[in-house]
């Protein structure tokens, strides 16, 4: 059923694709790749190598939705080097793979492919989300491969009371699905909007409301309509890592996430970071994440907090689609990244 829903779902996006809302996005290059990941080049100028981390749950171009709202674009006329992660949908038979495959082996299979690239320069990891959520993960096992870390919207503490959203999705999520092959992206979707209701449905809908005699803000909130439907697969087992050791059993933020037969935590993790907290989004509240920076040894963790804005959709991009973000918080990133280079 779910199968049907996605490809119904990616009908819809079609349409307004069709409509002019689809992804406008920048040229690149591939330069390497893995059993479920590309990683995109795109070039750039001397600055700071950056590699972009997008949440696998669906496809990358939220990174780069419009000239005027583009994390790529922003970051290339900054002059950094960019380079994006792209997760590669998983075939049939292909649901094994886990946090192992995704949070270790092919993060830091692409930095090193970048280090190589820039000639030995280490980049610095930037992930939205659970993309977040897995750059630190990468960090805590490879430190020696990245310069640090860009941390948007990205829950490290899964603590009951720590979301409203990880209470409501451990509640209704299924218990087990590491035995699925493949997860439906619609499933996941109808999962999020149901554990989070007025963040996935009804803000939007009021946000579509005010918005409506901006065009501008109808025009990115079609487009990010259009990626909402885009739906991905992904595999059971990494589906089922998520849900059970990360949100149910909060492990990254205990210490005791068994990735690499070891157990990744914040004593783990010593690399410099950043993390910008929409203090709107219910997903990755400031209690998801300043837990996990506060137990970090060294403490060379900040916190940017941003009230959001109208016009982008879901809050939980505000972040890449608002163009007040670009004008405030995102000249605050560039600037740490210039200052640890």
């Amino acid at each position: 059923m779910f199968q049907v829903t996605d490809t119904l779902r990616r009908a819809q996006g079609k349409t307004l694709e069709i409509l002019g809302f689809g992804p406008d996005e920048c040229g690149y290059r591939v330069l390497a790749s893995g059993p479920c990941w590309r990683l995109r080049d795109y070039g750039g100028g001397r600055g700071p190598a950056v590699l972009m981390v997008p949440a696998p749950i669906k496809p990358p171009y939220i990174w780069d939705l419009a000239p005027s709202v583009s994390a790529v674009r922003y970051s290339l006329r900054q002059r950094l080097r960019v380079y994006l992660l792209e997760w590669m949908p998983p075939r049939a038979g292909e649901g094994n793979a886990g946090l192992d495959e995704y949070a270790d082996r092919a993060i830091t299979a692409a930095a090193a492919a970048i280090a190589s690239a820039a000639g030995g320069e280490k980049p610095f990891l930037i992930g939205h989300s659970l993309g977040g959520t897995f750059a630190v993960i990468a960090g805590a096992l490879e430190p020696q491969s990245m310069r640090g870390l860009v941390l948007l919207g990205s829950p490290l503490c899964f603590r009951p009371g720590s979301s409203p959203f990880r209470d409501a999705l451990v509640a209704i999520a299924p218990s087990a699905l590491s035995d699925v092959d493949v997860v439906p992206g619609s499933l996941l979707s109808q999962i999020s909007a149901l554990a989070a209701p007025d963040s996935f449905i009804w803000s939007r809908m009021r946000d579509a409301a005010f918005s409506i005699a901006d065009a501008h803000s109808m025009d990115i909130q079609a487009r990010v309509e259009r990626w909402t439907l885009d739906e991905v697969p992904l595999p059971g087992r990494l589906v089922d890592q998520i849900l059970g050791w990360l949100y149910r059993e909060d492990r990254l933020c205990r210490g005791t996430l068994p990735v690499r037969a070891g157990a990744v935590g914040p004593s783990s993790l010593r690399l410099p970071t950043l993390a910008v907290v929409n203090t709107a989004d219910e997903v990755a509240p400031a209690a998801s994440v300043r837990p996990f920076l506060e137990a970090m040894p060294g403490r060379d963790a900040r916190v940017i907090e941003f009230a959001g804005e109208a016009g982008v959709g879901l809050q939980h991009l505000a972040i890449l689609a608002g163009c007040n973000a670009y004008a405030r918080v995102w000249p605050e990133i560039l600037a740490w990244l210039n200052d640890r280079r």
